[in-house]
């Protein structure tokens, strides 16, 4: 594996200093901004992983010359010994029904660890992506690491308000939504309540504000990227070119 890394960005460049991207001869993980400038370092790293290169440094103008209009100048660093990509954050959907299923597909190319949890087997067999079979969902939730995201989705009210009661009780986790009505939401905040637990944390309606079509890959996207914007939002950054 080649760790392809950008060590300098200098004006206007698809990624910032410090983005990496990892290569293998058949896959690569990350992405230091797409265009000409990255296949140009994956095909210098699979030269590398070729030859048995220890490393390699580009240094390339993003001009009309590679076929970018950015301006700027990347500076990439190629070595073999950098550490494994990044582990993902862990994102539980809790529902195997039609909306749960389509968030499962729309989490799937995304940079999280997506797993689709239900108690009904012929729900989960209907599922694509990773699964778990469980008559104890809760379970999950207090067994999550830190800066999990949570999705409820489930099939039975008072399994989606002990779930997100379950995950609001804890502080550390970087998303918790129910998918649901004003309405619910209400009635989930008296709920919370009785239990002496704030609801201020969770989104719901999930995906809201966006479109008011319900068809279940329409509710999926929407949640898809709400939860993304949660999970990035401490690096986010406006880049000026992203081909």
């Amino acid at each position: 594996m080649i760790r392809v890394r950008v060590t300098r960005a200098l004006g206007s460049t698809p990624r910032e200093a410090g983005a990496e991207m990892f290569v293998t001869p058949d896959r690569v993980t990350g992405t230091i901004g797409g265009g000409q400038l990255e296949y140009m370092a994956i095909d210098r790293a699979r030269q590398m992983l070729a030859r048995d290169e220890a490393d390699a440094t580009m240094d390339v103008p993003l001009g009309p010359q590679i076929g970018q209009c950015c301006g700027g100048r990347g500076v990439l660093t190629l070595d073999r010994h950098g550490p494994a990509p990044q582990e993902y954050a862990d994102a539980l959907t809790f529902g195997a029904g039609h909306v749960g299923r389509a968030l499962a597909r729309a989490l799937e190319p995304l940079p999280v660890n997506a797993l689709l949890i239900d108690s009904r087997p012929e729900e989960l067999a209907q599922a694509s992506g990773p699964t778990l079979l469980t008559p104890l969902p809760e379970a999950q939730i207090r067994a999550a690491r830190p800066g999990t995201s949570v999705v409820i989705v489930t099939h039975d009210h008072a399994l989606d308000f002990l779930l997100a009661a379950e995950a609001l009780a804890r502080t550390d986790l970087a998303y918790v939504g129910m998918i649901g009505s004003a309405t619910k939401r209400a009635q989930f905040e008296r709920f919370a309540a009785s239990r002496g637990v704030d609801a201020a944390g969770l989104t719901c309606p999930i995906g809201a504000g966006f479109s008011r079509d319900k068809r279940p890959e329409i509710i999926a996207a929407f949640t898809a990227a709400e939860l993304m914007a949660r999970l990035t939002s401490s690096s986010l950054k406006k880049y000026p070119c992203n081909s």
